[in-house]
C-alpha cells in the first residue's frame, strides 16, 4: 500500500503525516505560495534527495525555516536543511528515506508544476 495519497488536484499528502485533515489545504496552500514565490530553480539529486534554490532574501530564510518546522513537526521523515552556500544564496535540501521516496517525488512535481505556472 502507497504511503502518500493524491487528491484531485494532485496534492501530495502522505498518510503518514500527523496533521489534522482539516489544515492540510492550508499547509498546502503555503507549499504552494512558498514554491512559487521563493524558489528559483531545484534539482533532484538522487531518489532520495531533492535540493531547492531558493532566494537568497532574510524574509525567504525565514519562511523556509518556520515552513519546514512545522512540517518536520507533523511528517518527521523529512529531513530539512537550509544553507546559504555563498551571501547572495540559498538552498534547501529534502531528504526523505527509501520508504518515503514516493513522497518526495509529488513533492517534487508540485514544485515543478506551481514553479511553472508563473
Amino acid at each position: 500500500m502507497s504511503d502518500h495519497h493524491i487528491a484531485t488536484d494532485d496534492a501530495w499528502v502522505p498518510e503518514a503525516c500527523t496533521l489534522p485533515t482539516a489544515e492540510r489545504p492550508l499547509r498546502l496552500a503555503e507549499f504552494d505560495q512558498f514554491f512559487a514565490d521563493a524558489v528559483r530553480g531545484l534539482d533532484r539529486l538522487s531518489a532520495q534527495h531533492l535540493r531547492l534554490h531558493l532566494d537568497g532574501g532574510t524574509q525567504v530564510e525565514e519562511a523556509a525555516r518556520d515552513l519546514t518546522a512545522r512540517e518536520s513537526s507533523c511528517c518527521s521523515f523529512f529531513t530539512f536543511d537550509l544553507s546559504r552556500p555563498d551571501g547572495d544564496s540559498l538552498s534547501l535540501d529534502v531528504r526523505v528515506p527509501a520508504t518515503h521516496v514516493d513522497v518526495l517525488d509529488a513533492l517534487t512535481k508540485r514544485a515543478e508544476s506551481v514553479r511553472n505556472v508563473q
